[in-house]
């Protein structure tokens, strides 16, 4: 009897060495259009599908291998008898090798430049339904998804046949592949054709393995497309805590004005500016917080230079990311061999989700996206608010947004000079921020501040307000809003409500 591989790839990565090699070992190959031109114009000796099963491929190839013969050569019971019958009735020959890959929708999904259309027709029908059926068989059948699997595959079959384990293993990673297309399909047209998110579709490819997690004794692994984001210029591999730091860092000065720098430490800003170039708005966010932005992320939203480079270098910081760099920037970052160098290659999704996980599920939430505009400002004091108080607010608003709650924040000369992140109390956390601010030698007569949530009671206000703060900014909201509002105007305070609560925990 015939031994029958089938071959129907778009990546043609290696694919007429091995069936070349399946040629020696007295495979039959079948193939499909343009796998079967290349594999012929390579002297590879194959069947064209449409002659295997005596109808021709139609509606320009989206109909070829959806035929009796090719389904039944791949799901045939080969221990069952009324099987055995049935094939020799209808002249089906077993198929026990398919090496199948889809049509390239995962490469076309996201591009701006390929129209609705264009990926539809990228939408692989034939494929999936061999894959699928394949590895249901996979008592019988090896399929073949990926061109890594090739040589593993030939030399089992070179050494006495493929095992049992084998067929398993490969049908279980067919099945992965088939549901990752799935999900990508599945969730493009969620989005495309406006429907509502009835369900929740997560499926990720493996991006690389942590060496541990949060702490040594946890696993941690890295799934999706991190590349897609960023590039590692530098630096030995990232950690699990790298990764969380350096998102928390790239989203901050994401939201920034150009010429910002934020420097993080474990997902909290202990400095950030705004300045008149990158080496002014590092040494403007270094001084907010000098011992705790040693061993920390530093983030700029603007080309890194020469002199910034130089001043980085100064002390031990584990991550530098930037958009870009200078070419004397990196050869004086690279020189600290343990630091990692960082290229953002594009802006982060607005539109990604957050998802935690809970007992027996998962919480998922959209990203925090907000913004604020002079217009949805509501000054509720007596006294009102300059441009420049205006300007150093936006800024304490947007870096509170992006740390621990309770948070409160200081900025002064769009600078940020004192946070207090992650308390259990926003009287806590406006005492933390003006004792860091002190602490570090900031004059805190003329500063802004900014607050995640409502003040329950004046109490934190007036803390704040003794600092010397002219200006506060915070969502409003509270029962007790009228008695905060007293007390700024006692204090002679600016205060302004945003209408927007910025939790983040």
């Amino acid at each position: 009897m015939s031994k029958y591989a089938l071959i129907s790839v778009s990546d043609k990565t290696n694919v007429v060495d091995f069936a070349r090699e399946l040629n020696l070992l007295n495979y039959q190959i079948i193939a499909t259009g343009n796998t079967y031109k290349l594999l012929m114009d390579n002297a590879v000796s194959c069947i064209e599908i449409k002659d295997f099963t005596k109808f021709p491929e139609i509606f320009s190839g989206r109909v070829k291998t959806l035929h009796p013969k090719i389904f039944g050569g791949i799901l045939m019971r080969r221990n069952h008898l009324t099987d055995h019958s049935e094939a020799e009735q209808n002249d089906i020959e077993a198929i026990d090798i398919i090496c199948v890959n889809l049509y390239p929708f995962p490469k076309v999904v996201d591009r701006d430049d390929i129209s609705l259309e264009e990926k539809i027709e990228n939408i692989d029908i034939g494929g999936p339904s061999l894959i699928r059926a394949s590895a249901k068989n996979y008592k019988y059948v090896s399929v073949l998804t990926n061109s890594s699997q090739y040589n593993s595959f030939l030399d089992e079959i070179k050494n006495g046949g493929v095992s049992l384990e084998t067929r398993k293993k490969l049908a279980y990673e067919a099945f992965a592949y088939t549901s990752y297309y799935d999900t990508l399909i599945a969730n493009y047209l969620e989005k495309e054709f406006e429907q509502p998110k009835l369900d929740f579709r997560l499926n990720l490819q493996s991006n690389f393995d942590l060496r541990y997690g949060e702490n040594p004794h946890q696993k941690a692994y890295l799934f999706g497309n991190f590349q897609k984001y960023f590039e590692i210029i530098h630096g030995k591999e990232l950690s699990y805590n790298n990764i969380v730091d350096l998102s928390a860092a790239v989203e901050l000065v994401n939201d920034l004005e150009p010429n910002a720098c934020a420097i993080i430490k474990h997902t909290n800003p202990c400095g950030v500016a705004i300045g008149v170039n990158t080496l002014d708005a590092y040494q403007l966010a270094f001084s907010c917080d000098n011992v705790s932005a040693y061993g920390g992320i530093v983030a700029f939203n603007c080309e890194v230079d020469e002199a910034t480079s130089e001043k980085l270098n100064e002390i031990f910081l584990e991550i530098v990311v930037a958009p870009s760099y200078t070419k004397k920037a990196l050869e004086l970052l690279a020189a600290k061999k343990n630091r990692r160098i960082i290229r953002q290659k594009t802006n982060l999704a607005a539109s990604d989700f957050q998802i935690k996980s809970v007992p027996g599920g998962v919480l998922i939430q959209e990203k925090d996206n907000s913004k604020i505009a002079d217009t949805e400002l509501k000054v509720v004091t007596t006294k009102l608010i300059d441009n420049s108080q205006l300007e150093d607010l936006k800024i304490a608003w947007t870096v509170c947004k992006h740390t621990k709650s309770n948070a409160i924040v200081f900025v002064k000369n769009k600078m940020a000079i004192g946070v207090g992140a992650g308390q259990m109390s926003r009287v806590d956390s406006a005492r933390l921020a003006s004792e860091k601010a002190k602490q570090f030698g900031h004059d805190l007569t003329g500063a802004v501040a900014a607050s995640d949530a409502f003040f329950p009671f004046a109490d934190g206000l007036i803390q704040i307000a003794e600092q010397g703060i002219t200006a506060i900014i915070q969502p409003g909201g509270s029962v007790r809003d009228q008695e905060v509002i007293n007390a700024a105007n006692e204090k002679n305070i600016s205060m302004v409500f945003t209408g927007i609560r910025n939790f983040k925990h």
